[in-house]
């Protein structure tokens, strides 16, 4: 049955930090849940996760999501229906505006991600991240930029540093060009990130949001690297809204052609969910340069592929990777002596992220269920039982019943 619409609730600022946000600006009246995730499924994936299998699993990373969802029926320009939100991550957290070394890499550029010439340049992040809707991302710029000001999240010497925003479009399900996103839910994203379980699926910027034509949004995985290679951890967050049915590989298996049906239902425009972009974010406690980062970031796509996503033109596949080792690094006027891992090293990093990357995109995919928006418009999520069954006939269910899911009982949509 397609989701009732629900009611926006508007959280302040000071109810943020609140018990009842639990990091994030929920929207309607229905308590969360606990839902299976991927691995509690029975689906098998290669590496060994993080306690909460999640981009949280490295020291200081913070998420937090605002979701706005409200109306249903015909669109109406700047009334809704609404089905979209900001995410928020902190690489060390709310307390801790210290800038972490990063690096970019851009697969196919038709989309955004602001800040990214000045990371080319500085090798440095500085602030928290946003992530929402195409429109909207002017709206989260400003915003972040009011609360880094009114937070003190900065260099007072230096003042607030540009800031990174990054958008997938989500106008078949919502009034895209309504700009919904206002700034006090960037602050509730803000001031709601927490560390621990991330929510996925339809929350936070990945609302209104499709995957291989399945309704999905927010996603995370995890890694940690063996004591032999480090022990370092490998955390990735997707906002998925890429990639056509037919193409979707779930552990080496065709699903896309096997459930080729609930197809979205779009009265508005024809390729819901084909060609319409992704934007990752990889955390990692490793001691990284920024070069190193991008080649980090560069190794995204081969996490994209396992799962079929195959960069299409009208697709902008945007990845940033950032490391919270060397804190002192970006202290201002002094040297610094930064501790990086040889070349060599990198090769478990990079399978991690790979792995890491495939899980996450599968998560956001399984939290996805089904939303009816704009004119009627439905995407559906998967059927967990089918998804199930398609793996049992390939032999890829893992031993015929749930595998290892850590943090699963701590996770609510």
């Amino acid at each position: 049955m397609p989701r009732k619409p629900l009611s926006i609730l508007v959280l302040a600022a000071a109810l943020a930090a609140s018990a009842a946000l639990v990091g994030s600006a929920q929207t309607g009246t229905q308590e969360p849940r606990p839902k299976a995730r991927a691995r509690a499924l029975g689906i098998p994936f290669d590496g060994t996760p993080g306690a909460l299998n999640a981009i949280t699993d490295v020291k200081g990373v913070e998420v937090g999501h605002a979701t706005l969802i409200s109306g249903s029926g015909a669109l109406a320009v700047g009334k809704g229906p609404v089905r979209t939100g900001v995410t928020a991550v902190f690489p060390r957290g709310k307390k801790d505006p210290a800038p972490v070394f990063s690096g970019w890499w851009s697969l196919n550029g038709n989309g955004e991600l602001t800040g990214t010439t000045w990371i080319e340049d500085s090798g440095f992040l500085e602030g928290p991240i946003g992530l929402t809707n195409t429109n909207s991302v002017g709206t989260v710029r400003d915003a972040i930029i009011a609360w880094e000001i009114e937070r003190r999240f900065y260099d007072p010497d230096e003042g607030p540093p540009l800031t990174v925003v990054g958008e997938t479009y989500d106008g078949y399900l919502n009034d895209i060009d309504g700009f919904h996103v206002k700034k006090e839910h960037v602050f509730a994203a803000l001031d709601g990130a927490k560390t621990g379980p991330v929510e996925e699926g339809s929350v936070g910027g990945g609302t209104g949001m499709i995957c291989h034509q399945f309704k999905a949004g927010i996603g995370t995985a995890s890694r940690v690297l063996d004591k032999e290679a480090g022990g370092y951890t490998v955390g990735v967050l997707v906002q998925a809204n890429h990639g056509k049915r037919d193409t979707l590989m779930i552990a080496g298996v065709p699903v896309g052609r096997e459930l080729s049906d609930r197809m979205p239902v779009i009265h508005t425009q024809a390729k819901a969910g084909t060609d319409n972009s992704i934007i990752v974010v990889v955390a990692t406690d490793a001691p990284l340069l920024p070069h190193q980062l991008k080649r980090l970031a560069k190794h995204v796509p081969l996490g994209l592929a396992r799962d079929g996503g195959m960069g299409l033109n009208s697709s902008g596949e945007i990845f940033l990777a950032f490391s919270t080792a060397n804190p002192g690094a970006g202290a201002r006027g002094r040297s610094s002596r930064p501790e990086m891992l040889s070349n060599e090293q990198l090769d478990p990093l990079f399978v991690a992220t790979i792995l890491a990357t495939e899980e996450a995109v599968v998560n956001a995919i399984v939290a996805g269920e089904t939303m009816v928006g704009v004119d009627g418009n439905t995407v559906y999520g998967i059927q967990p039982d089918r998804l199930k069954a398609a793996l049992a006939r390939h032999g890829r269910l893992a031993g015929g019943k749930a595998a290892d899911d850590p943090g699963a009982a701590q996770r609510t949509q």
